[in-house]
């Protein structure tokens, strides 16, 4: 094993040119550092240094050990400026609607995780409805939710807006069934609220065949000609066609809000740092949305 001691020595004899001012740059006697090179040979098994009056020159064996010995204490100094940063390693608990969650990993949470190696960021997902139910009972330091309503004042801050349309699959007849077969995100998640809230009796009825929180689960339903469902207009793809919710006689859907709550109790730093990433970031995410739809 090579010990960082004997290979501080080694690049301090290179460096210098001769054992003296080595011994002084490190501040040990010159025959230390004579032995801990001797040492160094010995683990080795090969000469490391050609010494003369002018001073020593590395053989071979020694310009091979040099890379290696650059290397290793780069390692060895980042390791212990690592783990003295993080002898207190904070966790933030964030929540995320489940049908988004790649979106945010592709735009910023892995940007968060790369930069922020001594916080341990706990990401959990779920619909909106849970997630504003946890976030008050402890659960979460940050969500983002989505919601039919702005966040009032002081109670949650608006990111961007959401567009979710009716789809039925392209040349599909689901749509056509006297009573509409669909597929719903699970209870306590708004827009599944907003369809039976909005759903009057002079309206064709329903059947929710297909309950989940996955929206790929959603769109293979609707590809397939098995169900209707309320697409964020980001996933809707060329198998599937908007339908009219006037012309079909089912519940319109409004926008939907993204938006940012907080747990004011547990506030630091380092979740300001990922508030801040968050806001920088979701501009993007609505702008994507419309150049969804508009392609």
């Amino acid at each position: 094993m090579l010990k960082i001691e004997l290979l501080e020595s080694f690049i301090a004899v290179v460096e210098c040119g001769n054992l003296s001012k080595a011994a002084e740059k490190l501040c040990r006697t010159q025959s230390t550092i004579s032995l801990q090179i001797k040492k160094l040979e010995e683990s080795v098994g090969k000469p490391l240094l050609l010494r003369d009056n002018k001073g020593v020159t590395m053989t071979d064996a020694g310009k091979t050990l040099l890379n290696y010995a650059y290397k290793m204490l780069q390692l060895s100094s980042q390791a212990i400026d690592e783990l003295k940063d993080c002898q207190n390693r904070e966790v933030i608990r964030l929540g995320v609607p489940t049908d988004y969650i790649n979106r945010y990993l592709g735009s910023f949470l892995l940007e968060f995780i790369r930069e922020f190696t001594c916080i341990e960021l706990v990401i959990d997902t779920d619909v909106s409805g849970n997630l504003y139910k946890r976030l008050h009972n402890g659960e979460f330091d940050v969500i983002v939710a989505t919601h039919w309503q702005t966040p009032a004042a002081g109670h949650g801050e608006l990111l961007f807006e959401r567009r979710f349309h009716w789809v039925a699959a392209k040349g599909g007849s689901a749509h056509k069934r006297e009573t509409v077969p669909m597929a719903l995100y699970p209870e306590n998640c708004p827009i599944r609220a907003q369809v039976f809230a909005n759903h009057q009796i002079s309206m064709r009825p329903m059947s929710v065949l297909l309950s989940t929180p996955s929206p790929t689960a959603m769109c293979m339903a609707v590809e397939n000609d098995l169900v209707i469902a309320p697409i964020a207009e980001f996933r809707i793809n060329d198998k599937m066609q908007i339908i009219d919710p006037i012309e079909h006689n089912i519940p319109p859907l409004p926008s939907f809000n993204e938006s940012l709550y907080i747990n004011p109790e547990t506030q630091t730093a380092a979740t300001n740092q990922l508030i801040n990433l968050i806001k920088a970031n979701v501009q993007g995410l609505g702008e994507v949305n419309k150049a969804q739809m508009l392609g």
